[in-house]
């Protein structure tokens, strides 16, 4: 199977796990606010997130029954923190994905409230599970951390923080990294607390790595790409005085700090057996833009 049929694959399952996640909405959910959330959640986008815990949870032999509820709720709450990202008090940003973000599209209190919704549904459909055993719990709990106030949240905390100084340390940028790089470890953790506490620590690693990377990419690209390449407004990082790679590295660093995280994971994934779909993810992470 070729990686492509495989992402494919894991895509399908994701979209048909969405579909009855919508569907668990309640009657008693205002028409607005399920309409807004339905946007945030339903517009696209490579699912990298749900893919990664999907992929994750088979290569390490657990139920990928049971990681179907967490790749919905890991794809919410990166709507979720998107919703609010776009906000006039975070980003500002009027697209998302090539199309109006959801303020824009409903109203700012609508926005704020249907990202609330969204995180609060994501817990709330991966309880729904009767069989909801010691490892979801473990599951749920790595999900809430790496989401909460100590992990994406954090990070976002240290963004908005940015002062335009001159000068930035790499521990500062990392700091702001912890937004992205969070939320592309959970995937990976949870599948792991899945299957028991496979490779944990390797895969724990690997996310770090595989965050840092996919968030200098972007960063590249926010320079060296159009709206149409993206989906978003470009060179808004820059404009507004944000902390990225670009600023503290510059571009060729950038691209030397990306290659960098790209071969660190490589070196991990090589202790990780059948990892072959991780490592061509990897791959398709780092060659969206050298």
């Amino acid at each position: 199977m070729t990686y492509k049929t495989e992402y494919s694959k894991y895509l399908q399952i994701f979209n048909e796990q969405l579909d009855l996640a919508i569907k668990c909405l309640s009657s008693d959910v205002p028409e607005e606010l399920k309409d807004a959330m339905i946007y945030s959640v339903d517009g696209g986008g490579k699912r990298v997130r749900p893919v990664l815990c999907l992929a994750t949870t088979e290569i390490l032999g657990a139920d990928i029954e049971k990681a179907k509820k967490f790749a919905v709720a890991l794809e919410m709450i990166h709507g979720y923190s998107l919703v609010h990202d776009d906000l006039p008090a975070m980003d500002n940003d009027d697209y998302r994905r090539g199309k109006l973000s959801t303020h824009k599209k409903f109203g700012e209190a609508i926005g704020i409230l249907a990202g609330d919704a969204l995180l609060n549904f994501a817990f709330e459909y991966c309880l729904l599970d009767a069989n909801f055993d010691k490892l979801d719990v473990q599951a749920l709990k790595i999900l809430a951390e790496n989401s909460g106030a100590k992990g994406m949240i954090a990070g976002q905390i240290y963004d908005m923080r940015n002062d335009n100084r001159a000068s930035y340390s790499e521990e500062e940028l990392y700091m702001v990294y912890n937004k992205t790089i969070n939320l592309l470890t959970a995937p990976l953790t949870i599948a792991s607390a899945l299957s028991g506490g496979k490779h944990f620590d390797k895969l724990k690693e690997l996310g770090y790595h595989l965050g840092a990377l996919f968030q200098i990419v972007d960063d590249i690209m926010d320079v060296e790409c159009t709206l149409e390449d993206i989906g978003k407004s470009p060179n808004k990082d820059l404009e507004q005085g944000k902390l990225t790679s670009i600023r503290v590295f510059g571009l060729d660093g950038a691209k030397d700090r990306a290659k960098f995280h790209y071969q660190s994971g490589k070196e991990i994934l090589a202790h990780i057996e059948n990892s072959e779909f991780l490592s061509e993810f990897l791959d398709a992470m780092y060659l969206r833009r050298k």
